[in-house]
């Protein structure tokens, strides 16, 4: 019995054992990429749904990498104005960036598509499963493909709010002369219909409002809209976004710097894009429910556009994308692929939910 070892004594094989895996997980960590990038962003971090899938996936990158992955964000104008994410990405001068690509659709059209999708067009679930079973995120990465950059899709709200008016929108006589800040298509709809269009960042609106710089503007969804207060300085709100039915955010990443992360990095990031994605349309769902509320109790008077007026934003909004896709391949190439999916969709869509 002498070669037994006394219950409770630590045997060295164990100590040995337990240096051993430490030092593997301690190297193991160390031979991991360490990513230390400053991150310019087009859209407040504050703002909910909208701005702040940038902090989870900042947040959750680091977790999951044991913090060998460091997402740094710097909020519009500290590094770059809000609309040269884009350029300072691709040019190299910042490895990524985080922004709403359809700021960018007066150089790239087809980002029209893949930032807020067509009017009247295909809703979150719908976007998102072609995004990632059907032709989405391959087109997304052929439309900037020759800007040298990786897409990634980090972030999903539902439908925007049809616009805030300091005056009933009752016809489309109504519009006519109105300086808006109105983005993508159901921008060149309204200016179609007679408004001047101003394209400003969200975080300019109020002000704008105030001043009297524009007479309505659309931003984002209702949580996105309360954040900034929009109904201090607008009277009227409408409701639905027909022009949008879902809008998308994204990290973009300098195509070189993408390439030179081991693939165990681009999955952490790809991963955490994706959980970002989910919880900003949970945050969103919620905070809109919320600022709905809100509105009502504050005596916000909500209005819903008249079918009629529906009928005429639908009928030209098929006009303005019909000679978009004429004048660009690209743009007509994503058309087609998300008319299709919604066609697929369509029953499950319109009939497979609880109205």
């Amino acid at each position: 019995m002498k070669n037994k070892e006394k219950t409770g004594k630590f045997h060295p094989i164990y100590a040995l054992s337990a240096l051993l895996v430490g030092f593997l997980l301690s190297n193991q960590a160390l031979s991991q990429d360490r990513v230390r990038w400053q991150v310019p962003i087009s859209i407040p971090s504050t703002v909910p749904a909208v701005g702040t899938p940038v902090k989870h996936l900042s947040s959750n990158v680091e977790e999951v990498s044991g913090g060998n992955v460091q997402l740094r964000y710097y909020e519009p104008g500290e590094l770059v104005p809000a609309f040269e994410v884009l350029s300072s990405v691709s040019d190299g001068k910042f490895n990524a960036g985080y922004t709403w690509i359809g700021y960018d659709a007066g150089k790239i059209p087809a980002l029209n598509l893949l930032g807020g999708g067509a009017p009247f067009g295909l809703s979150v679930p719908a976007f998102l499963a072609w995004h990632y079973y059907g032709d989405g995120n391959d087109l997304l990465q052929e439309v900037y493909r020759p800007h040298g950059i990786k897409a990634l899709l980090c972030g999903i709200v539902g439908p925007e709010g049809g616009g805030w008016f300091n005056k009933k929108i009752e016809s489309v006589n109504d519009i006519k002369g109105l300086k808006i800040r109105f983005a993508g298509i159901g921008g060149e709809v309204f200016r179609r219909f007679g408004a001047s269009i101003n394209l400003l960042p969200g975080g300019e609106l109020y002000q704008a409002l105030e001043r009297g710089v524009i007479d309505a503007t659309e931003f984002s969804s209702p949580a996105a809209d309360q954040s900034i207060a929009l109904h201090e300085v607008a009277k009227y709100y409408y409701l639905p976004g027909w022009h949008q039915s879902a809008t998308m955010f994204h990290l973009l990443v300098n195509q070189k710097s993408w390439d030179g992360l081991s693939d165990q990095v681009q999955a952490q990031i790809e991963t955490s894009c994706k959980a970002a994605t989910t919880t900003s349309y949970a945050e969103s769902e919620k905070g809109n429910a919320l600022a709905l509320k809100f509105w009502q109790e504050k005596g916000v008077d909500i209005n819903k556009y008249s079918q009629d007026l529906l009928d005429k934003f639908r009928d030209k909004s098929e006009e303005v994308l019909k000679e978009y896709a004429g004048k660009d391949d690209m743009f007509a190439k994503v058309l087609e692929s998300q008319k299709a999916w919604k066609e697929i969709y369509g029953t499950w869509g319109d009939e497979g939910y609880l109205k």
